[in-house]
């Protein structure tokens, strides 16, 4: 009988552990190649995981809302199309089979799940969680329950993750002193009390239960308020030369390249070019270290339909042409609406924009995506009466306006780069050529 091996994927680079949220199979149950088996979420984005093969579900072997490290095995496909359940009585249903790796599209991922399932996630005495893997890695390092408590992760709820480990370790043999997150307090400083306002419901009154994503975000906007001193500038600016030109171009841009054409690649041009010659805003903070990032990874935040949101990140963005920027931007948006996004979509950003304009907003404060230093907000583009000086003097013509919001991180940009930063921006952004060709 054949047997197929569904395994927990590797859902990005620094993604060592995810959890079901829904299985939309039960055993017995026939699939097909492409049907969707379940869902799964990890500290980062959701995910429908599809079958690989055809034939019938044998044996599920982890339920809704358990987690599961990577490469494991969660369920068996009898290829055969015969649905022998009774067949697993021999198996404990809390044991993992072991995989049959003649039928396993990657051997190594079997490899890895011997590795990691040689224990569960467990909570030690100081009640943090860590995963097989990292636990593997202390274990092997010498790295005492005492040590390993002490570094900061940067997972979900400061779960150390496996880079955050390796990198403990690289600085303890180097003889430097681990980096540790400004946030965290000191191990002899009592732990921070959360404050938390008692609320009482009355007749009458919705309660909503907070979707999974909407306490992520809840979590990741409370901890970069406590991160990062956040101080932002403000700037009106003229952006009439955008929009004729965008007026101008559209209907040639979406016939020859079969993209929308937005104003928002306009905007991301200029930042990407501002963020070359202000290298600072484009860093992150890690302890008293600043790493100033060499790739510019921009994040685009993303509203949902279910109101929640989302920054996956465009790779490199320096390196892509207007046009370049406006494909990529339709697809990161129409990937992260319809659910499709991995990991790495919104891993490694260095800088972030936000367009309250979309909802017809001026102006808006916005919270930094950490670990970046810094996100812009662009606001509503409004016809204005301004103010122009010409050859025979000053007159008053009705102009498109905009309001930019450059939120950033004053434990290391002071007002003057912060203020340097947006108004170079803004320069590049009213010197748009509108006779530019597409």
């Amino acid at each position: 009988m054949a047997h197929f091996d569904i395994v927990m994927p590797k859902m990005g680079e620094s993604i060592e552990e995810a959890t079901i949220t829904k299985w939309f199979v039960k055993e017995g149950d026939k699939v097909v190649e492409d049907d969707v088996l379940l869902e799964i979420a990890t500290d980062k984005v959701d995910s429908e995981i599809p079958s690989p093969v055809e034939g019938v579900i044998k044996k599920v072997l982890f339920q809704q809302d358990e987690t599961i490290a990577v490469g494991t095995v969660i369920a068996i496909i009898d290829m055969d199309g015969e649905a022998s359940v009774q067949e697993e009585d021999a198996s404990p249903s809390d044991e993992v089979p072991e995989a049959d790796t003649s039928k396993t599209e990657k051997p190594e991922r079997v490899a890895e799940k011997a590795e990691e399932e040689s224990a569960k996630i467990v909570k030690t005495d100081s009640g943090k969680f860590y995963s097989p893997l990292v636990r593997k890695i202390a274990s092997e390092e010498n790295v005492s329950a005492d040590e390993l408590d002490s570094i900061t992760g940067s997972g979900l709820n400061g779960r150390v993750q496996k880079q955050d480990i390796l990198e403990y370790i690289k600085s303890r043999s180097s003889g430097k002193t681990p980096a540790r997150d400004v946030a965290a307090p000191s191990k002899s400083a009592a732990p921070a009390a959360k404050v938390s306002v008692p609320v009482s419901s009355s007749q009458g009154d919705e309660v909503i239960e907070m979707t999974r994503l909407r306490k992520l975000i809840a979590s990741h906007m409370i901890h970069s308020k406590q991160t990062s001193a956040h101080v932002t500038n403000m700037l009106e600016i003229d952006v009439t030369n955008v929009v004729r030109w965008r007026e101008g171009v559209k209907d040639e841009f979406q016939k020859k390249y079969g993209q929308k054409l937005t104003y928002l690649p306009v905007f991301m041009e200029a930042t990407v070019k501002a963020l070359r010659e202000y290298p600072m805003i484009n860093s992150s903070v890690d302890g008293e270290r600043i790493i100033i990032r060499k790739n510019i990874n921009l994040g685009i935040a993303v509203s949902l339909a279910d109101n929640n949101l989302i920054v996956p990140n465009i790779k490199n963005a320096d390196q892509l042409n207007l046009t370049g920027l406006t494909t990529a931007l339709n697809t990161i948006a129409a990937s992260a609406r319809s659910n499709k996004l991995n990991p790495d979509d919104i891993a490694s950003g260095t800088f972030t924009i936000t367009n309250f304009g979309t909802f017809k907003n001026d102006i808006g404060t916005p919270i930094i995506n950490q670990p970046e230093v810094a996100i812009l907000a662009i606001g509503a583009i409004k016809k204005k009466p301004a103010v122009l000086e010409t050859p025979e003097g000053d007159v008053i013509a009705i102009r498109h306006k905009m309001w930019l919001s450059l939120t950033y991180d004053h434990r290391i940009i002071d007002g003057a780069l912060g203020g340097a930063f947006l108004r170079t921006l803004g320069d590049y952004i009213e010197a748009f050529d509108s006779n530019r060709s597409v």
